[in-house]
């Protein structure tokens, strides 16, 4: 089964793939969340590097094409690597993606010059974000606050308990007059209906959920060298390195259906 491979460190991935699929039903996904390791954020870049290494490895050799890492931090540390040095020497046929130059063109396409992002700590250290805005538009303004809590939160059924959390972590971009805040993070987007409340409306919330999906779409339709071996039944696998029950009413509700997790060892 050629599907399109989706690498998360948890479930965060979950949200992205139920919007990849609402874009793209035709096709086939197979879902691998790294949800021993999660989360990824305060770990060393040696770490993330290897642990997103073992499951590319893992998904091309499940025979996907090609894999969206839609993990901000894995994307921050991992891919560009990945791209240069693992495909050329082991896979020149297939493709990797990542979501932070998507997600960055369309914070640009919004004429925002006063951004804000929110993401986990090592996302936020690396300085991606800036030095990718900064490439296409060094007239804009990057104010990022890592918020290292709320991958716990989502991973545990804690929606609930962020209101407090959240409004303490945006009280600084507030405070530089944001006009878009990036959620960089595939965790992010279950906090936009709490976002919502706590922004100002004149805050315009840039989520991946919603600006991935479409650049997928383009990608696909511009590469049909890739497209064409992409089998097309509607069908979705999700892996998971760790399974709980916890994990399996998460990803029931993220998808919106009942799932079957498999467990797999990297």
């Amino acid at each position: 089964m050629m599907s399109i491979g989706i690498f998360d460190s948890g479930l965060g991935g979950l949200v992205m793939t139920r919007a990849f699929r609402a874009t793209l039903p035709q096709y086939d996904f197979l879902y691998l969340g790294d949800t021993l390791h999660v989360p990824y954020g305060p770990r060393s870049a040696q770490a993330i590097y290897d642990f997103t290494l073992q499951a590319v490895d893992y998904l091309f050799a499940q025979d996907c094409p090609l894999v969206v890492i839609a993990c901000n931090t894995a994307s921050a540390n991992a891919l560009r690597r990945l791209q240069q040095d693992y495909l050329t020497n082991h896979y020149p046929d297939r493709r990797i993606l990542g979501v932070i130059v998507p997600t960055i063109e369309a914070a640009l396409a919004t004429g925002h010059k006063n951004l804000g992002l929110i993401g986990t700590a090592f996302t936020v250290n690396s300085g991606t974000y800036a030095d990718e805005l900064q490439k296409i538009d060094p007239h804009i303004a990057l104010h990022a606050k890592a918020t290292p809590l709320l991958v716990p939160l989502a991973e545990n059924n804690g929606i609930g308990y962020a209101e407090p959390v959240l409004t303490d972590y945006l009280q600084p971009l507030l405070d530089k007059n944001i006009d878009g805040l990036i959620l960089g993070c595939t965790h992010y987007p279950l906090f936009k209906p709490l976002l919502k409340q706590i922004l100002p409306s004149s805050v315009d919330v840039i989520s991946q959920d919603d600006v991935v999906p479409p650049k997928l779409a383009d990608y696909l339709q511009r590469h049909p060298e890739i497209e064409s071996r992409l089998e097309k039944q509607g069908r979705l696998r999700t892996l998971l390195t760790d399974v709980t029950p916890t994990y399996q009413a998460i990803a029931d509700t993220l998808l919106g259906s009942a799932t079957t997790l498999e467990k797999v060892t990297l």
